[in-house]
C-alpha cells in the first residue's frame, strides 16, 4: 500500500500570490514554484490559467512532460527543469511573453486524487518601453527596437504614434520600406538600418526632431504568428542657448529641409509677441527694439537654415523665441535664450562681509541702447 504524504509548506509558500512583472519581448520569464514537503509516486505537478478554457499550461510527471490537454496558446513555449522532482523546484519556464500571457496562473500538484495548491502567481506582462531624450535642433535622434536576428523575409515592421490615434511613421515590408500610409509629418524624415532582418536591429532614425514629436511610438513586429510590440517614449527639450552679456552677437539656431517655397514667410517672435524678424517681401513688420540688431542667412529658403543673428544681446533678451513658416509649407521652432550678466569682482582679499559688494549692478553702458 502506498502512502499518500504531502508534509505542510514553508511559510513562504503561503504567501499571497507571488506578481512576477516582465517586458512584452523579453526571451523568457521564470513563474517559480519550489517545494518543501516529500512528494509520494505517481506525483503529477500541474501549471493551469484560471482566466483560460482549457487550463492546463504545462504538465510533469517524473517520468516526463505530459502536454495532452495543454492550451494551445502555450503550445512549444513552456518547460520545467528536468531534475524537478529531485531537488523540488517546479517552476515554470514560459518563453516568449506576451501581453496576452498575463492573467494568474497556479503550481499545484496531484497524487491518488488528491491535489495540493503549491504557488500563485500574478504574471503581468508589461509593454517593452524605452525613454530617448534628445534636445531639438538636433541632426537626429534614435528610438530602438530590436528582437531576435535572422528573421524571416516575410517580417512586417510598422512604426506608429499611440498617442495621435496610431499614426504611421514608418513601415518596413516584403524586404522595403513601404511609406504609401507614412503620415505626412514625417515625410523625408525617417530611415530604418540596413539588413535589419539579418541583424534584427528594428531601430527607427528620425532626423530634425521637433518639440511637437514628443510622445509614444510603438514598434510593431509582425514575425510568423507572432506579433511583438516595443514602445519608444521620446522625449524632445527646446533649444537653449546661452551667451554672456556684452557679446557681439548670439545666434538662434533653426535648420529644417532646403528649397522650401519661394514665397514663403519667415517670422521670428519673442516671448512677448513682437515680432523679432521679418523675412519676405514686406517691409515694417519688425518691432522697433530689435531695429537694426537682427539678421538671417543669405538665401534661407534655399539652404534651410532659418538660424537668426541676434547682434548685442542683453539681458532683456532672455527669454523663449519662436520661428515659423508661412506658405505652402509649414514649420516651427522654439529657442531659449539666457544672457547672462557678467560678474566683476574688485577685491578678492577684503572682508568676507563686504565681498557681495563685489558684484557691479550696473549695465555696461554698451548694454543701454536696444
Amino acid at each position: 500500500m502506498k502512502m499518500l504524504l504531502f508534509l505542510p509548506l514553508s511559510v513562504s509558500q503561503h504567501a499571497l500570490a507571488v506578481v512576477v512583472e516582465v517586458n512584452e519581448g523579453e526571451r523568457s520569464v521564470l513563474l517559480p514554484c519550489l517545494f518543501s514537503g516529500i512528494t509520494p509516486e505517481d506525483t503529477t505537478v500541474m501549471w493551469t490559467c484560471s482566466d483560460l478554457d482549457p487550463k492546463s499550461v504545462h504538465q510533469r510527471r517524473e517520468g516526463g512532460d505530459n502536454v495532452r490537454g495543454q492550451n494551445q496558446r502555450y503550445s512549444r513555449r513552456t518547460s520545467m527543469n528536468r531534475y524537478a522532482f529531485i531537488i523540488k523546484d517546479f517552476s515554470l519556464t514560459l518563453r516568449k511573453p506576451t501581453k496576452t500571457d498575463s492573467g494568474n496562473y497556479t503550481c499545484s500538484i496531484s497524487a491518488g486524487g488528491k491535489e495540493r495548491r503549491l504557488r500563485d502567481i500574478q504574471l503581468q506582462v508589461k509593454d517593452q518601453q524605452a525613454e530617448v531624450t534628445v534636445r531639438e535642433g538636433s541632426q537626429s535622434v534614435i528610438l530602438p527596437c530590436n528582437t531576435t536576428p535572422d528573421l524571416p523575409e516575410d517580417t512586417t515592421v510598422e512604426w506608429t504614434r499611440s498617442d495621435l490615434g496610431l499614426i504611421t511613421v514608418h513601415e518596413y515590408s516584403n524586404r522595403n520600406d513601404d511609406l504609401m500610409t507614412q503620415d505626412e509629418v514625417y515625410r523625408d524624415r525617417t530611415k530604418m538600418n540596413e539588413d535589419l532582418l539579418r541583424t534584427g536591429d528594428l531601430s527607427l532614425t528620425l532626423k530634425h526632431p521637433k518639440v511637437k514629436d514628443m510622445g509614444q511610438y510603438i514598434c510593431t513586429i509582425y514575425r510568423d504568428k507572432d506579433i511583438l510590440r516595443q514602445k519608444v517614449v521620446l522625449q524632445v527639450k527646446v533649444c537653449q542657448v546661452q551667451v554672456e552679456k556684452g557679446a557681439e552677437s548670439v545666434q538662434l539656431p533653426f535648420q529644417t529641409k532646403k528649397d522650401l517655397p519661394a514665397d514663403a514667410k519667415v517670422v521670428w517672435w519673442d516671448i512677448h509677441d513682437r515680432k523679432v524678424h521679418v523675412f519676405s517681401d514686406q517691409a515694417g513688420e519688425q518691432d522697433q527694439v530689435y531695429r537694426d540688431r537682427t539678421e538671417m542667412n543669405n538665401n534661407p529658403l534655399k539652404t534651410g537654415d532659418l538660424s537668426l543673428t541676434l547682434k548685442r544681446p542683453t539681458e532683456r533678451d532672455s527669454g523663449t523665441y519662436r520661428c515659423k513658416v508661412y506658405g505652402r509649407t509649414s514649420r516651427y521652432k522654439k529657442v531659449q535664450l539666457r544672457v547672462k550678466g557678467r560678474v566683476q569682482v574688485q577685491d578678492q582679499t577684503g572682508d568676507i562681509r563686504n565681498r557681495s559688494s563685489s558684484i557691479d549692478p550696473t549695465p555696461l553702458m554698451a548694454d543701454q541702447s536696444v
